[in-house]
Formats: C-alpha cells, sequence, structure tokens
C-alpha cells in the first residue's frame, strides 16, 4: 500500500510540474492503471509462418559409426536365416530393417553425445 500512496504523490508533484494539476481521485485513478498495466503480459503472434533455413543440415557421423555399421551390415548377410533381399538400409549410417519369415526387424545405431562437464 506504501508503493500506491508514492506512486499516487508523484503522479500529482509530476502533474503538477507539468502545469496540469490534478485531483487525489484522478491521481489513483492514473496509478491504478499504471499497476495494473505492469500485470498485463502482452503476447504477439504473427500471421504468417517462420521461414525455414535455407541450408540444408549436414549431419557429421563419426568414423566409428560408420565402420560399426558396415559391420553390422555384413555379418546380417553372413547369416543363413536372412536373404540378402530382406535386408533394406533405411538410414545410411543408422538404420537397418531386416525381414526373416513374417518378423520384422529395425536396427537402429545411435551413437551418443559426451556428457556435458
Amino acid at each position: 500500500m506504501k508503493d500506491f500512496e508514492k506512486l499516487v504523490t508523484s503522479i500529482m508533484k509530476e502533474c503538477e510540474n507539468n502545469g496540469e494539476p490534478v485531483t487525489r481521485e484522478e491521481a489513483e485513478e492514473m496509478a491504478k492503471m499504471e499497476l495494473g498495466a505492469k500485470e498485463i503480459s502482452h503476447y504477439a503472434q504473427s500471421t504468417e509462418p517462420r521461414k525455414k533455413s535455407e541450408k540444408p543440415k549436414t549431419v557429421k557421423v563419426s568414423d566409428n559409426k560408420k565402420s560399426i555399421f558396415q559391420t553390422i551390415l555384413q555379418n546380417l548377410t553372413r547369416n543363413e536365416l536372412i536373404n540378402q533381399e530382406n535386408i533394406q538400409v533405411l538410414s545410411e549410417n543408422k538404420l537397418i530393417q531386416v525381414q526373416i519369415g513374417e518378423d520384422i526387424f529395425k536396427i537402429d545405431l545411435i551413437q551418443k553425445r559426451p556428457n556435458k562437464k
């Protein structure tokens, strides 16, 4: 309440210095509007969608990951249960799909990022 009173007093002094004196009631109303304006958050939303980056994203694949992926792929082709036609590389250096009979398996190779210190 002290802040409100200080604000009312400062509004009255400011208006008086500007040559436009106001009554206490008018100063209180101005103070309420000023305090209320601080509580209101303004959010704006654009009508246009955001522009996507023009540059294509480049995915860096480590040599270790490439090596592991190739080893897995070669070993799958050596398996007697799996025909070469039943092996699909869905995503290069990442995802392999294998079909054995009616069962479908996906092998997803994920390289974990190092821990942040």
